[in-house]
């Protein structure tokens, strides 16, 4: 474990020896008076501090001003106090405090407190998770992340919402390894399984339990001790393993299939799914108790088609260590205009494709002959907003026509400068047309048949 730098502000002599011992692996400084501890933080430099409040029996609450200067040298401020009123609480976190604990469980609390403290301090310098495991450079997608690897090292449930392919799993692989626990991540996804195989999936088996149980089988459940079980898809799931699983977490207790015997295991759960959670139990297909288990955060990741600048950072990682790609301007403009339906994923695939072609400079019809099946634009609700702003910007005759020109232009692109295929394929007059080229300044010259 990581070695702090740590002061003890605490009158009582016993509760000094106490707080000595659960602190004993780091650089401890011990305070027993307000005047004491305020010189220390003023001429020392501390990770955290562990402050009582009431130090003295006439004290009023004079600890209450080392939290304040605590907090104004950057020191991670934490009460440990037998004062534990609302008003004291309250007043305690508007000077700054961290957390607040009420004394006598100082066993358990101090272990878990420099845990999370040491895993959100790793956390809060993980820029670099964006460059190598979960890649963004999407403003909004990076400070989602940023806030749900705050309660990584924490038990709380995570349930991480969005598209087939965002990056889902890589998110919950990254919060797992800034979670701080000793066990494995453990993955399953759960729309790959009957209800019968996804329970022994879970739970394990012992030898005989059902026909072709040749040997006994641990469960990913207890593959997860201590850990964290990731279920991807868990909207997929009967509403019968939602029982069973939701039992499992409750009690953190399970029989393997073919056992009268339960096996426990102190697993961590975070889930995804690509469905609404709220559609799902309005349709009855998802339990709400058990949503209510999964979900004490959630994070809902963008479509690849809405963070347009992460496009060519990840075909830039995708290519790392192996060939290198160029691509010409049109076909950037047109791969960051594709409406990418399989996200990441596809993106991935189509990277994959091209590298493992002939010649590395990629020109827009290559592009094109790979990604054309799919609709090449941004998603109609985006595409809808900005013309309906251009609308009340410009008038809806000039947002319109701008739209129009736009269609045109691209198709005629796609038909390589072959009118007649744009009429027959927008199913447009040559009037409109002719117009379209002169706006735009397309050179009005023959097909090129």
């Amino acid at each position: 474990m990581e070695k702090l730098n740590i002061l003890v502000l605490e009158d009582d002599k016993l509760a000094q020896k106490v707080m000595a011992a659960q602190l004993g692996a780091h650089n401890v400084d011990l305070a027993g008076d307000l005047k004491t501890a305020l010189k220390k933080l003023e001429t020392g430099r501390y990770d955290i501090g562990f402050f009582d409040l009431m130090l003295g029996p006439d004290d009023d609450y004079s600890g209450l001003k080392a939290i304040a200067a605590a907090a104004g040298k950057g020191v991670h401020a934490v009460v440990v106090s037998s004062s534990d009123s609302d008003e004291i609480i309250d007043r305690a976190y508007e000077l700054g405090a961290g957390d607040f604990y009420a004394k006598g469980n100082e066993e358990s609390n101090v272990a878990e407190i420099l845990r999370k403290f040491i895993q959100n301090r790793k956390a809060a310098g993980a820029a670099d998770i964006f460059t190598t495991s979960f890649i963004t450079n999407d403003a909004e997608t990076r400070e989602a992340a940023r806030e749900a690897l705050k309660y990584a090292p924490t038990e709380l449930p995570i349930l991480i919402l969005g598209p087939s392919g965002t990056g889902k799993t890589s998110l919950a692989k990254v919060l797992h390894e800034h979670s701080g626990r000793d066990g494995a991540f453990v993955s399953i996804n759960c729309s790959a399984y009957t209800e019968d195989l996804l329970e022994a999936e879970l739970f394990g088996y012992k030898k005989g339990a059902f026909t072709g149980a040749a040997d006994s089988r641990k469960g990913r459940l207890l593959e997860a001790h201590k850990g964290t079980l990731f279920l991807d898809e868990i909207g997929t799931m009967s509403l019968g393993m939602q029982t069973k699983l939701l039992k499992a977490i409750e009690e953190r207790s399970f029989y393997p299939l073919g056992s009268d015997k339960p096996e426990r295991s102190e697993f961590r759960i975070i889930s995804a799914t690509l469905e609404d959670p709220q559609d799902l139990i309005a349709k009855g297909k998802m339990r709400f108790d058990l949503y209510q288990r999964v979900h004490g955060y959630t994070i809902n990741l963008k479509p690849l088609a809405r963070r347009k600048g992460d496009v060519f950072l990840l075909a830039q990682h995708f290519t790392k260590g192996g060939k290198r790609l160029s691509f010409t301007g049109e076909a950037k403009e047109w791969m960051e205009n594709y409406a990418w339906p399989g996200n990441v994923r596809e993106l991935k695939k189509f990277i994959d494709l091209l590298s493992s072609g002939t010649g590395g400079r990629i020109a827009l019809e290559a592009v094109q002959k790979h990604l054309k099946s799919a609709s090449a634009r941004r998603p109609a609700a985006e595409t809808a907003d900005a013309v309906y702003a251009d609308a009340l910007q410009r008038g809806l005759e000039a947002a319109l026509e701008k739209v129009s020109d736009e269609i045109i232009s691209r198709n005629l692109r796609e038909n390589e400068g072959k009118k007649t295929r744009t009429l027959a394929d927008l199913k447009i007059s040559t009037r409109l047309l002719y117009a379209t080229l002169k706006r735009c300044g397309i050179a009005l010259q023959g097909d090129k048949e």
